[in-house]
């Protein structure tokens, strides 16, 4: 039988303790809330007036209150049937800055940043945030940088938050190794990847520095490498990387299971259109049996199997090549099987990631619409615009299937760099000597796509101002238009080729339209009003107004690797201009180029070659001075000086001619130096004639004193560009191989412009 006294002894522990757990809620107090109002804080906590609180259910609405953010310190008790909800809240976040970041722009950590301005002060973002910078910092080799967040307290209960950085310095690459490669050397693989091993002379580059992704990214092109020489089953299974003992350094191996090397079998096309001749698209196919195992190869016969067939009208199919291995005789055969499939239509383009470059003026370079019939290669057309513009650093094209639809959304994803150069430099030639330039332009004037220019050049031989304007899209169509204003004054007078002076002021207008996809018109209507000598004419200065009308036609067909700088295709020109209209000078001028390129062996090289030429006709017999006619030589014609040939006068200054032909054939190369240092060798071999100058009337006899024939020039020759972050450079080297016994030669040809 249980004792009486520990039945009374439950019961008022069960009497005393109940209030206390179970306590029935009448009223909710909130007290310390001073910018939110009480009745805010109560639906936040989430309380019913009439219901049962126990200690565990205060503990829920303190948790629910602090996961909210908005306030520093919360105490909830129950006192007899009143909830008493005490709240200290957080301070408002006034301002949100970095400090002590050179390395890393401010904007690009601060879209980190997930602390924001007029949002409650919490620690936990803060330390979020500073995890997240600091990851960006260590993806650019910045493994020992610091970053401590300070709370300034302000008046009203804000406060400023400061991201003070101490960036340190960066963790260079100090070896890069590789584990399981027999058939490659270690330094040829080095050569396949972007990451480099820390050397003095890669101040200019950040390819010594450990990147995470850059290593990633270095995994695909190691297989890559494989791939395109035969190894099908080659793989990279791992990269190791560690800190060098004085963690001063970073030391990184690649580890590569080669496998065997693989030569193409079999090559069949599967072709399902009876009017598409087969035999003729084996014409189209990269490879033969028995070469080795190229995946660069196969892609490339796959685009251009598709480009083939779609000429016969077949715009919506896919080609897909089906491997097979044979592991014993070592060999993949392919069949590229072409299939046609359901037509498929554009729903939408979706403009990403321009913040300053307007959509009208990216979707002026875009050659589809929504609605246009789905393709590869108008959508890759539409990448090569964009990237021709200069407005953007990467852009990505990409597109996504529509479900149960035969419709494709399409995501152009940009990546904005800037358009705006600020100027200035020093350099050198042949023909001008020592200069001092600086100018203002903007590709992309008020994210319109417009064109302003402002610059002056000063030189040992000319001087010259500009102010030019363009824009490209005239009343929304595609109509550019645009207007010139230049001052230019050359001192030739010393120079023995050119002996002539020359100030200019120029005025002109333009029009351009496109014909095609690749042709192009420009009309320009100009007046230049001069001021020049002409020893042939013992005049001394003159003044001369020309007005002029003329049209060009531009032909421009390029398929451009950005990052090698090479370029496949065509560019040329022809025009005509009349200048007349009652000016001091009447003639016709026509003129012409053409330039072809080539680039091979992984875009690395290219194969370049030009042809131009010009003729002025004599309109009523009217004399046209020397400042207006050709002249050959110096980068015209390497080997030979500057206006070193054609007739010349009293074998002091040259005469010019009324027409020219001249040309170059020219193939760049890599060198030893790393691409990045964007260092290219080259060979070439130039041509050039000059036809017969104009005389005044009266002079005849006496301009022929020092005749020179106005044969065939040739010269050959090899030279290295640099395209340095300050400015292009060019060293070159030529000889002569076909020359008059009186021109003038200049072995030596060095040209560079630096920018700051």
């Amino acid at each position: 039988m249980i004792d009486k006294k520990y039945i009374f002894a439950g019961a008022c522990f069960i009497g005393v303790m109940f209030p206390v757990f179970a306590a029935t809620v009448s009223r909710v107090d909130v007290n310390g809330a001073k910018r939110m109002d009480a009745e805010s804080i109560r639906i936040l906590a989430g309380v019913k007036i009439g219901e049962n609180i126990t200690q565990g259910r205060t503990n829920e609405i303190t948790k629910k209150l602090q996961n909210s953010g908005y306030f520093s310190d919360i105490n909830v008790s129950m006192s007899g049937n009143v909830l008493r909800i005490n709240v200290t809240e957080s301070p408002i976040v006034s301002q949100v800055t970095v400090e002590g970041n050179d390395e890393v722009s401010t904007d690009d950590l601060k879209k980190e940043i997930r602390l924001k301005e007029r949002s409650a002060y919490d620690e936990s973002v803060i330390g979020a945030d500073v995890q997240r910078l600091l990851t960006i910092y260590q993806r650019k080799g910045f493994f020992g940088t610091k970053i401590d967040p300070q709370k300034i307290e302000l008046e009203n209960n804000r406060v400023n938050v400061v991201y003070e950085i101490t960036e340190g310095h960066p963790t260079y690459i100090s070896d890069i190794d590789f584990t399981g490669n027999e058939h490659f050397s270690a330094r040829t693989l080095r050569g396949a990847i972007l990451s480099r091993e820390h050397a003095w002379w890669r101040i200019l580059t950040q390819f010594d520095v450990f990147d995470e992704d850059r290593i990633q990214y270095d995994q695909q092109l190691i297989r890559q490498f494989y791939m395109r020489n035969g190894y099908i089953d080659a793989n990279v299974t791992g990269a190791k990387g560690k800190f060098t003992p004085d963690r001063e350094y970073y030391s990184v191996t690649f580890n590569i299971s080669e496998g065997e090397k693989y030569k193409f079998g079999k090559l069949t096309i599967d072709n399902p259109f009876p009017d598409v001749p087969t035999e003729e698209l084996y014409d189209f196919v990269k490879m033969d049996s028995g070469d080795t195992y190229n995946i660069d190869k196969v892609d490339e016969t796959v685009s251009a199997l598709r480009g083939a067939v779609a000429d016969y009208g077949y715009a919506f199919i896919t080609v897909e090549p089906v491997p097979v291995k044979d592991d014993e005789n070592k060999t993949v055969s392919l069949q590229f099987k072409i299939e046609k499939t359901n037509r498929i239509y554009l729903n939408s383009i979706n403009i990403l990631g321009n913040v300053r470059t307007f959509d009208n003026v990216i979707e002026q370079s875009l050659p589809m619409r929504a609605g246009d019939p789905f393709s590869l290669q108008t959508i890759e057309e539409g990448r090569q615009n964009l990237m021709h513009t200069r407005y953007f650093k990467n852009v990505q094209m990409v597109p996504s299937r529509l479900a149960d639809a035969n419709m494709m959304n399409l995501d152009v994803q940009l990546e904005e760099q800037p358009t705006g150069e600020l100027s200035g430099g020093v350099g050198w030639s042949n023909i001008n000597g020592f200069m001092v330039d600086a100018g203002i332009t903007e590709n992309n004037f008020m994210g319109r796509g417009q064109v302003v220019q402002i610059k002056g050049s000063w030189a040992q031989y000319q001087k010259q101002a500009l102010f030019s304007f363009t824009e490209p899209y005239l009343f929304g169509r595609a109509l550019s238009a645009g207007f010139d204003v230049a001052y230019t004054m050359y001192d030739y007078e010393s120079l023995t080729g050119y002996d002539y002076n020359r100030d200019s002021l120029s005025i002109s207008g333009r029009l351009g339209w496109r014909l095609t996809d690749h042709w192009s018109q420009t009309m320009r209507l100009s007046a230049a009003f001069d001021q020049n000598s002409d020893p042939q004419q013992g005049t001394g200065m003159v003044e001369a107004r020309l007005y002029s009308l003329g049209t060009n036609f531009r032909y421009y067909n390029l398929d451009t690797n950005f990052e090698q700088n090479t370029h496949t295709g065509i560019v040329s020109n022809l025009g005509v201009t009349y200048t007349g209209f009652g000016g001091t000078a009447t003639y016709m001028r026509y003129y012409g180029d053409a330039t072809a390129m080539v680039k091979f062996w992984d875009d690395r090289w290219q194969l370049k070659t030009s042809i131009e030429g010009g003729y002025l006709g004599k309109i009523d017999d009217c004399y046209i001075p020397r400042v207006y006619r050709y002249f050959l030589g110096g980068e015209t014609l390497r080997g030979f000086d500057v206006a070193g040939v054609g007739r010349i006068r009293r074998d002091s200054y040259s005469l010019g001619g009324l027409w020219k032909v001249n040309g170059s054939t020219q193939l760049n190369f890599p060198i030893f130096i790393p691409d990045e240092y964007q260092v290219k060798g080259f060979v070439f071999t130039d041509y050039g004639i000059l036809g017969d100058p104009d005389t005044p009337k009266g002079h005849e006899h006496e301009a022929y004193l020092d005749e020179i024939g106005s044969g065939w020039r040739t010269s050959a020759g090899f030279g290295v560009f640099w395209n340095t972050p300050m400015g292009p450079m060019n060293f070159s080297w030529g000889w002569p191989l076909k020359i008059d016994k009186n021109d003038k030669e200049r072995r030596f040809l060095l040209s560079f412009e630096t920018q700051f």
